[in-house]
Protein backbone atom coordinates (compact mmCIF):
# COMPACT_ATOMS: atom_id res chain seq x y z
CA UNK A 1 0.00 0.00 0.00
CA UNK A 2 2.64 2.11 0.96
CA UNK A 3 4.47 2.00 -2.60
CA UNK A 4 1.78 2.29 -4.29
CA UNK A 5 1.03 5.91 -2.54
CA UNK A 6 4.93 6.51 -3.13
CA UNK A 7 4.53 5.84 -6.58
CA UNK A 8 1.16 7.71 -7.38
CA UNK A 9 3.03 10.61 -5.23
CA UNK A 10 5.59 10.14 -8.33
CA UNK A 11 3.43 10.05 -10.47
CA UNK A 12 1.44 13.40 -9.62
CA UNK A 13 5.33 15.06 -9.44
CA UNK A 14 5.95 14.51 -12.79
CA UNK A 15 2.65 15.40 -14.26
CA UNK A 16 3.03 19.03 -12.15
CA UNK A 17 6.63 18.99 -13.64
CA UNK A 18 5.62 18.58 -17.84
CA UNK A 19 3.06 21.13 -16.59
CA UNK A 20 5.19 23.95 -15.52
CA UNK A 21 7.60 22.66 -18.34
CA UNK A 22 4.73 23.72 -21.23
CA UNK A 23 3.89 26.79 -19.72
CA UNK A 24 7.36 27.91 -19.51
CA UNK A 25 7.94 26.62 -22.72
CA UNK A 26 4.37 28.94 -24.09
CA UNK A 27 5.82 31.85 -22.17
CA UNK A 28 8.86 31.55 -24.04
CA UNK A 29 7.48 31.30 -27.30
CA UNK A 30 5.33 34.29 -27.56
CA UNK A 31 8.40 36.81 -28.56
CA UNK A 32 9.26 34.12 -30.84
CA UNK A 33 6.15 34.32 -32.66
CA UNK A 34 5.86 38.30 -32.59
CA UNK A 35 9.59 37.90 -33.82
CA UNK A 36 8.66 35.25 -36.46
CA UNK A 37 5.06 38.23 -37.10
CA UNK A 38 7.24 40.53 -38.04
CA UNK A 39 10.11 39.17 -40.10
CA UNK A 40 7.09 37.82 -41.79
CA UNK A 41 5.65 41.05 -42.37
CA UNK A 42 8.99 42.36 -43.79
CA UNK A 43 8.97 39.18 -46.08
CA UNK A 44 5.91 40.55 -47.50
CA UNK A 45 6.88 43.82 -47.62
CA UNK A 46 10.53 42.52 -49.30
CA UNK A 47 8.38 41.15 -52.40
CA UNK A 48 5.69 43.62 -52.75
CA UNK A 49 8.11 46.25 -53.08
CA UNK A 50 9.86 44.61 -55.53
CA UNK A 51 6.93 43.61 -57.64
CA UNK A 52 5.80 47.01 -57.45
CA UNK A 53 8.60 48.44 -58.87
CA UNK A 54 8.99 46.04 -61.28
CA UNK A 55 5.57 45.64 -62.59
CA UNK A 56 3.29 48.96 -61.84
CA UNK A 57 0.77 49.17 -59.22
CA UNK A 58 -2.15 47.85 -61.54
CA UNK A 59 -0.17 45.23 -62.58
CA UNK A 60 0.56 43.52 -59.00
CA UNK A 61 -2.18 41.73 -57.48
CA UNK A 62 -2.34 40.23 -53.65
CA UNK A 63 -1.79 36.88 -54.94
CA UNK A 64 1.08 37.57 -57.26
CA UNK A 65 2.67 38.28 -53.83
CA UNK A 66 1.60 35.44 -51.94
CA UNK A 67 2.64 32.85 -55.06
CA UNK A 68 6.15 35.02 -54.78
CA UNK A 69 5.83 33.92 -51.20
CA UNK A 70 4.87 30.69 -51.66
CA UNK A 71 1.95 31.24 -49.12
CA UNK A 72 -1.68 31.28 -49.47
CA UNK A 73 -3.80 34.63 -50.57
CA UNK A 74 -5.18 34.96 -47.22
CA UNK A 75 -1.51 34.96 -45.25
CA UNK A 76 -0.87 38.26 -47.09
CA UNK A 77 -4.43 39.34 -46.14
CA UNK A 78 -3.57 38.57 -42.57
CA UNK A 79 -1.14 41.50 -42.65
CA UNK A 80 -2.78 44.20 -45.13
CA UNK A 81 -6.14 44.00 -45.43
CA UNK A 82 -6.21 45.42 -48.88
CA UNK A 83 -3.75 45.60 -51.99
CA UNK A 84 -3.50 49.65 -51.66
CA UNK A 85 -2.47 49.26 -48.05
CA UNK A 86 0.25 46.94 -49.02
CA UNK A 87 1.33 49.30 -51.71
CA UNK A 88 1.48 52.26 -48.84
CA UNK A 89 3.20 49.93 -46.22
CA UNK A 90 5.69 49.03 -48.89
CA UNK A 91 6.40 53.09 -49.73
CA UNK A 92 6.52 53.56 -45.94
CA UNK A 93 9.13 51.16 -45.20
CA UNK A 94 11.34 52.70 -48.02
CA UNK A 95 11.54 55.87 -46.30
CA UNK A 96 12.02 54.51 -42.67
CA UNK A 97 14.82 52.69 -43.99
CA UNK A 98 16.33 55.96 -45.41
CA UNK A 99 16.24 57.47 -42.41
CA UNK A 100 17.95 54.22 -40.86
CA UNK A 101 20.62 54.43 -43.62
CA UNK A 102 21.48 57.94 -42.92
CA UNK A 103 21.55 57.74 -39.23
CA UNK A 104 23.98 54.97 -39.71
CA UNK A 105 26.40 57.15 -41.62
CA UNK A 106 26.38 60.14 -38.66
CA UNK A 107 26.80 57.81 -36.49
CA UNK A 108 29.88 59.20 -34.25
CA UNK A 109 30.02 62.26 -36.68
CA UNK A 110 29.88 65.69 -34.41
CA UNK A 111 30.95 68.68 -37.07
CA UNK A 112 27.18 69.83 -37.96
CA UNK A 113 29.13 70.52 -41.41
CA UNK A 114 30.53 66.96 -42.08
CA UNK A 115 26.64 65.81 -40.64
CA UNK A 116 25.87 67.63 -43.29
CA UNK A 117 27.60 66.79 -46.13
CA UNK A 118 27.51 62.84 -44.56
CA UNK A 119 23.58 63.26 -44.59
CA UNK A 120 23.62 63.82 -47.92
CA UNK A 121 25.73 61.22 -49.33
CA UNK A 122 23.80 58.39 -47.57
CA UNK A 123 20.79 59.98 -48.88
CA UNK A 124 22.00 59.72 -52.60
CA UNK A 125 23.64 56.16 -51.97
CA UNK A 126 20.51 54.53 -51.03
CA UNK A 127 18.65 55.82 -54.09
CA UNK A 128 21.58 54.49 -56.12
CA UNK A 129 21.58 51.42 -54.60
CA UNK A 130 18.18 50.51 -54.44
CA UNK A 131 16.52 52.98 -57.38
CA UNK A 132 13.74 50.64 -57.44
CA UNK A 133 11.80 52.52 -54.64
CA UNK A 134 12.38 55.57 -56.96
CA UNK A 135 9.33 54.01 -58.59
CA UNK A 136 7.51 53.22 -55.80
CA UNK A 137 7.74 57.42 -54.72
CA UNK A 138 6.59 58.23 -58.27
CA UNK A 139 3.85 55.46 -58.30
CA UNK A 140 2.39 56.83 -55.19
CA UNK A 141 2.10 59.98 -56.29
CA UNK A 142 0.01 58.76 -59.61
CA UNK A 143 -2.03 56.38 -57.74
CA UNK A 144 -3.00 58.25 -54.54
CA UNK A 145 -3.30 61.61 -55.93
CA UNK A 146 -6.18 62.44 -52.65
CA UNK A 147 -3.50 61.69 -50.64
CA UNK A 148 -3.23 65.23 -48.39
CA UNK A 149 0.45 64.32 -48.85
CA UNK A 150 3.00 61.81 -50.45
CA UNK A 151 4.62 59.60 -47.85
CA UNK A 152 8.02 61.15 -48.50
CA UNK A 153 6.83 64.49 -47.72
CA UNK A 154 5.08 63.08 -44.10
CA UNK A 155 8.36 61.92 -42.76
CA UNK A 156 10.31 64.92 -44.10
CA UNK A 157 8.12 67.22 -42.10
CA UNK A 158 8.47 64.82 -39.43
CA UNK A 159 12.18 64.12 -39.30
CA UNK A 160 13.34 67.39 -40.43
CA UNK A 161 13.47 69.54 -36.74
CA UNK A 162 17.34 68.08 -35.35
CA UNK A 163 17.86 69.57 -38.64
CA UNK A 164 16.06 72.93 -38.14
CA UNK A 165 18.29 72.78 -35.13
CA UNK A 166 21.71 72.27 -36.25
CA UNK A 167 21.41 74.99 -39.07
CA UNK A 168 20.32 77.53 -36.26
CA UNK A 169 23.05 76.56 -34.51
CA UNK A 170 25.60 77.15 -37.51
CA UNK A 171 24.20 80.58 -37.39
CA UNK A 172 24.36 81.17 -34.40
CA UNK A 173 28.06 80.63 -34.66
CA UNK A 174 28.67 82.51 -37.43
CA UNK A 175 29.23 79.45 -39.32
CA UNK A 176 27.36 80.51 -42.34
CA UNK A 177 24.95 83.22 -43.41
CA UNK A 178 21.72 84.76 -41.33
CA UNK A 179 19.53 83.24 -43.78
CA UNK A 180 15.91 81.92 -42.68
CA UNK A 181 16.58 78.70 -41.59
CA UNK A 182 13.14 77.31 -43.67
CA UNK A 183 14.97 78.67 -46.62
CA UNK A 184 18.25 76.54 -46.40
CA UNK A 185 16.33 73.26 -45.51
CA UNK A 186 14.13 74.11 -48.57
CA UNK A 187 17.00 74.69 -50.76
CA UNK A 188 19.28 71.68 -50.21
CA UNK A 189 15.97 69.54 -49.62
CA UNK A 190 14.87 70.58 -53.26
CA UNK A 191 18.33 69.57 -54.77
CA UNK A 192 18.69 66.23 -53.21
CA UNK A 193 14.86 65.55 -53.89
CA UNK A 194 15.46 66.50 -57.88
CA UNK A 195 18.98 64.68 -57.99
CA UNK A 196 17.55 61.79 -56.51
CA UNK A 197 14.87 61.78 -59.82
CA UNK A 198 17.40 63.11 -62.60
CA UNK A 199 19.72 60.00 -61.21
CA UNK A 200 17.19 57.78 -61.93
CA UNK A 201 15.45 59.09 -65.65
CA UNK A 202 18.77 59.49 -67.15
CA UNK A 203 20.51 56.12 -65.42
CA UNK A 204 23.56 58.42 -63.99
CA UNK A 205 25.85 56.33 -62.31
CA UNK A 206 28.10 59.14 -60.78
CA UNK A 207 29.91 58.91 -57.68
CA UNK A 208 27.08 59.61 -54.82
CA UNK A 209 30.12 61.37 -52.36
CA UNK A 210 31.09 64.10 -55.64
CA UNK A 211 27.53 64.87 -55.92
CA UNK A 212 26.93 65.47 -52.63
CA UNK A 213 30.46 67.48 -52.46
CA UNK A 214 28.98 69.18 -55.46
CA UNK A 215 26.04 70.71 -54.01
CA UNK A 216 27.33 71.59 -50.90
CA UNK A 217 30.00 73.43 -52.27
CA UNK A 218 27.44 74.97 -54.50
CA UNK A 219 25.34 75.96 -51.89
CA UNK A 220 27.54 77.21 -49.59
CA UNK A 221 29.96 79.01 -52.05
CA UNK A 222 27.94 79.89 -55.04
CA UNK A 223 28.96 80.41 -58.22
CA UNK A 224 30.60 83.90 -57.94
CA UNK A 225 34.16 84.44 -57.80
CA UNK A 226 35.60 86.47 -54.78
CA UNK A 227 35.79 89.29 -57.07
CA UNK A 228 32.60 89.94 -58.41
CA UNK A 229 30.95 88.79 -54.60
CA UNK A 230 32.78 92.14 -53.75
CA UNK A 231 32.21 94.24 -56.64
CA UNK A 232 27.97 93.25 -56.31
CA UNK A 233 28.46 94.15 -52.61
CA UNK A 234 29.80 97.41 -53.52
CA UNK A 235 27.63 97.99 -55.73
CA UNK A 236 24.58 97.19 -53.74
CA UNK A 237 25.49 99.19 -50.69
CA UNK A 238 26.60 102.25 -53.28
CA UNK A 239 22.74 102.15 -54.48
CA UNK A 240 20.35 104.75 -52.37
CA UNK A 241 17.65 103.08 -50.04
CA UNK A 242 14.46 103.02 -51.74
CA UNK A 243 11.92 106.08 -50.89
CA UNK A 244 9.35 104.24 -48.48
CA UNK A 245 5.72 104.44 -50.61
CA UNK A 246 3.28 106.76 -48.79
Amino acid sequence: MLGAVKRWRMVRTIEASKGMNSISKRRVGRPANLSLRERRREEILDVAARLFAERGFHHVDVQLVANELGVGKGTVYRYFARKEKLFLAAVDRVIRRLKSAIDARLEGVRDPMERIEGAMAAYLEFFSKNSGFVELIIQERAQFKDRRQPTYFEHRDVNIGPWRSLLQDLITEGRIRAVPVERIITVISDLLYGTMFTNYFTRRRASYRAQSVDILDIVCFGILSDRERKRRLAEASACPAPTPRR
